[in-house]
């Protein structure tokens, strides 16, 4: 569960920096380099969700659910 809840706060982080970086872009409107910044850090909290749901499916830690076909 605890697992979940961390997969939950970060998919949450990534939301709040791809609105961040939007609202930067608007205001900057593409002369600074906070827009590329804000993605940068949402491209790594990609990067960690992935990592952590590979590692979760290998230990046991996320169960996939069988399709039942």
């Amino acid at each position: 569960m605890l697992v979940k809840i961390f997969l939950l706060l970060i998919i949450l982080s990534m939301l709040v920096t791809l609105g961040t970086g939007l609202v930067y872009l608007i205001k900057d409107q593409g002369q600074s380099e906070r827009t590329l910044k804000t993605l940068m850090i949402r491209a790594g909290f990609t990067v960690i969700l992935l990592i952590i749901l590979i590692v979760g499916i290998a230990t046991g830690f996320i169960a996939l659910h069988p399709l039942g076909y």
